[in-house]
């Protein structure tokens, strides 16, 4: 009994060791990209995915954050930017749904391939499915916001 109870601290420690390996500098990335607005350089670059998903200007930011840094980082530059009236509740929809499909994609790649996944097939999917869901939303709710015009 003790030495699977040992065996399960020593493995949950080198798990944690792992993890942390990959999501400390991660962190500090997050922290000088932001010190230097670097990010808002890199969402110049992104601005095709305001016409791919019909949303405005000011939402690539909250997206790559959220996409790059994980999604808590990404909430809160989401409410940042709500509360300062950047984003419309369209934005909001379709920023919130293809986050859920696909957030943190550095991070969560590199633990799941600590783990063992395939990090190519891991993050292809992640990334189709979240632009396929995303893209079909906002052409859903473009539809329905011309319908409510024209009425």
């Amino acid at each position: 009994m003790m030495m699977i109870l040992k065996e399960g601290i020593i493995g949950s420690l080198k798990s944690v060791y792992t993890i942390a390996v990959i999501v400390i500098p991660l962190m500090v990335i997050l922290q000088l990209a932001k010190d230097y607005h670097i990010l808002n350089k890199i969402a110049e670059k992104f601005t095709f995915i305001t016409k791919l998903f019909s949303i405005s200007k000011e939402a690539i930011v909250p997206l790559l954050v959220g996409l790059i840094f994980g999604i808590s980082y990404g909430a809160g530059v989401i409410i940042q930017s709500s509360k300062e009236g950047n984003l419309t509740k369209v934005d909001l929809v379709l920023l919130i749904t293809f986050l859920v499909t696909c957030h943190a994609i550095f991070e969560d790649t590199l633990v799941f391939v600590a783990v063992g996944a395939n990090g190519y097939i891991l993050l292809g999917l992640r990334l189709f499915m979240a632009i396929l869901i995303t893209y079909l939303l906002s052409k859903r709710l473009s539809q329905k916001i011309s319908i409510q015009t024209k009425e």
